[in-house]
């Protein structure tokens, strides 16, 4: 399956209903029974993937570069290595 930004002319179709639906007050209900209406909905939630992965991309990452993880306090077989010199 290809996700991309942009959507297909029925799924434009899905979007404006739902759109003009709630803007005159009702609900999307019926939109959901359209052959598009899947489809629209899994590029949306994978926008939105895609968006909280590069909000906690940018926040692992500084000017300076990125920032190594935290130590978890437990030594593997490098630190006990290190250790003994």
């Amino acid at each position: 399956m290809r996700i991309s930004n942009s959507f297909s002319e029925g799924e434009i179709q899905v979007l404006e209903f739902i759109l003009q639906t709630l803007l005159r007050g009702g609900t999307p209900s019926m939109a959901t029974r359209n052959k598009d209406f899947a489809s629209v909905y899994r590029k949306v939630m994978t926008m939105k993937k895609r968006v909280e992965e590069k909000k906690s991309q940018s926040k692992l990452s500084s000017s300076v570069g990125t920032v190594a993880a935290a130590d978890d306090g437990v030594a593997d077989d490098d630190d006990l290595q290190r250790r003994a010199g």
